[in-house]
């Protein structure tokens, strides 16, 4: 795993923490810390810093960006992973162009930069197998 990777997923594990709390009834504090924290994330998900900055005008605002960015991991991660699985499984068959546009199909939709970089390096992968 490379260190960006490991940092990213500190990040993201933090992030769950504090959806976990919320989910509890815990009250979330618009902290320094907490800030910061929704602020470095937004970026990891495409999610732009103007519109961090006007959620965290309110705990309800910041309660929302949290759940976009933890939706945006969530269902990006399981988009990847079902496209990875139906690629192997098609490259397993031979089926290349195939596997190559379950690559292009999640890169259509997929905004998260972390699961469409892992796209593209599998498609540079093929290509290179060709």
């Amino acid at each position: 795993m490379e260190p960006r990777d490991a940092t990213l997923d500190a990040l993201w594990n933090q992030l769950w923490e504090l959806e976990q709390l919320v989910h509890r009834g815990g009250d979330l504090e618009l902290t320094g810390d907490v800030r910061n924290l929704l602020l470095r994330a937004a970026p990891t998900v495409a999610l732009g810093e103007a519109e961090a900055m006007a959620a965290l005008l309110s705990v309800e605002g910041a309660i929302e960006l949290l759940g976009k960015i933890r939706a945006r991991v969530r269902e990006g991660s399981h988009r990847l992973g079902n496209a990875l699985h139906r690629m192997y499984r098609l490259q397993e068959q031979g089926k290349l162009d195939e596997a190559r546009q379950q690559m292009r199909d999640l890169l259509s939709v997929e905004v998260v930069p972390l699961y469409r970089e892992i796209a593209e390096g599998e498609l540079e992968k093929m290509e290179g197998a060709s």
